[in-house]
């Protein structure tokens, strides 16, 4: 089929529903579940938004000749990249930047395999035209996947081969003729409510050799037999969008992922316990490189909208001669430019990788990726100070519409706002930076790609600072010299 609808992922996720447990249940149908269904009507606007803006959201199949979305497309050129760049950025700012784990995220992650699939033939030209096949019917179907790179936190002292139990971390536990079992738990898979998982190695995590048997890469439906997903306890509580309005639509949930012997047909797996290979994947195919990118953008759409937020406070209350406030607003403009300059960097200074895959500029977006977990919760602090107590004293839209209404219009207003103006303003200030939904996307912000002091030791150790060492030597010669 050509590029879904909202209606027909909907259909799909009440006809093939994953398997989530959520307060102490297991979900019958997710399209309707309390606290997860108006997700699922977020997600799937995505769908009709393509639609809208089919021009600059969907391309033409390169194989059926159908619309499809653009995210899925493998760049040939800059063009094309920045292409892709303009698609993500529009999408993310549709969600204000509040969907961290849209589609596109992954998307952008099977492209860059897919692309670059003949990476995989080094374990044997089967894996790489698995990858290829997966890529296309991807894309042919348009479905959505979530994914999960991490073992449970059980002992972190040591590796998954050496936990009390085998099974704890996700294991290869039989190898069949048509396919193998997988057994134990992995974390942490963000958007459930999906179509499809990704299970592939962490970026960050480096196995050995005795870890074989947790090193694969493979993809399944989400209904797929023996997988389970415990949801944590949601963060919409059914309450308005007036009175929560970013909970209230884009609590995209987390879970934890239970393999209980859960089989995976070999025509689905596209790494197998082949730990250097794991190790390398994601760089030698260009991959995260592809995803940083969906990333930068989805930054570029949430610091705008933290700017006009942000700006928006200011004016209601009349704040803006005073100087620190004016060095806040700037700081988040700066915040903003600097992911646009990451971005541009990244696309004009794009290469062919050693498949012919367009790849973004690694420097720029492994800058990107480091700094924004530190500026997002700087930002969030902004909007706390220029709120101030009045991100925890607006009422809700029954206390506007009840018996003191009347006082509530009047002692509500602002400088520049009547209260029936200023209150959603500072109802939606306050579920951007105090709410439950708030102190989650600030906290998922920051480990986004990763515990930052890891990623922060991987850019310490991959890249080379040489060059500039030599250039202060030979500063310091000539100064000796003279």
């Amino acid at each position: 089929m050509p590029a879904r609808t909202a209606q027909q992922v909907i259909d799909r996720l009440k006809n093939r529903p994953p398997t989530l447990y959520h307060r102490g249940q297991k979900v019958e149908d997710i399209t309707t579940e309390p606290g997860i269904c108006r997700v699922v009507k977020s997600l799937a606007s995505l769908y009709d938004h393509q639609w809208v803006h089919k021009e600059s959201s969907l391309y033409e199949s390169p194989t059926t000749g159908d619309p499809v979305n653009r995210t899925f497309m493998v760049p040939q050129t800059r063009t094309q990249l920045q292409q892709i760049g303009d698609t993500m950025l529009k999408r993310a700012k549709f969600t204000a930047g509040m969907m961290g784990r849209m589609p596109d995220y992954l998307n952008r992650a099977i492209a860059g395999y897919g692309g670059s699939a003949d990476f995989l033939a080094i374990q044997g030209p089967h894996f790489a035209e698995n990858m290829k096949n997966y890529l296309a019917y991807l894309r042919e179907n348009d479905l959505s996947l979530t994914h999960t790179l991490i073992n449970p936190q059980i002992n972190r002292a040591v590796g998954a081969a050496q936990q009390k139990n085998p099974f704890l971390a996700a294991r290869i536990k039989k190898e069949t003729d048509a396919g193998i079992v997988i057994h134990g738990a992995r974390m942490l898979a963000t958007l459930p409510i999906s179509d499809e998982i990704m299970v592939f190695p962490s970026t960050l995590l480096r196995s050995t050799a005795e870890d074989a048997p947790y090193a694969f890469g493979f993809a399944l439906p989400n209904d797929a037999p023996g997988l389970k997903f415990q949801c944590r306890e949601t963060l919409d509580y059914g309450r308005s969008h007036y009175d929560h309005p970013l909970s209230s639509r884009y609590e995209e949930m987390d879970a934890v992922v239970f393999f209980d012997n859960v089989f995976v047909p070999w025509e689905r797996v596209f790494l197998y316990r082949d730990v250097d290979i794991c190790n390398q994947a994601y760089a030698a195919t260009g991959t995260i490189w592809h995803m940083a990118h969906q990333v930068v953008c989805k930054n570029i759409a949430k610091t705008e909208y933290l700017l006009g937020l942000a700006s928006l406070l200011v004016d209601s209350i009349g704040i803006e001669k005073f100087q620190h406030v004016q060095e806040k607003i700037s700081k988040i403009w700066i915040n903003l430019e600097t992911m646009k300059a990451f971005r541009f960097a990244a696309e004009m200074q794009a290469e062919p990788n050693d498949y012919g895959v367009m790849t973004p500029a690694k420097n720029p977006l492994d800058a990107a990726r480091n700094l924004y977990p530190h500026l997002y919760s700087d930002m969030i602090d902004i909007i706390k100070k220029l709120g101030a107590s009045g991100l925890v004293a607006m009422p809700t839209a029954a206390d506007v519409s009840g018996p003191l209404s009347e006082e509530i219009n009047r002692y509500y207003q602002s400088a520049r706002q009547e209260a029936v103006d200023r209150i959603p303003l500072f109802r939606l200030a306050w579920d951007t930076a105090l709410s439950a939904f708030a102190a989650r996307q600030t906290h998922y912000e920051y480990y986004f790609f990763g515990d930052p002091v890891r990623m922060s030791m991987a850019l310490f150790k991959n890249h080379d600072r040489t060059q500039y060492m030599d250039e202060v030597r030979e500063f310091l010669q000539r100064s000796t010299a003279e």
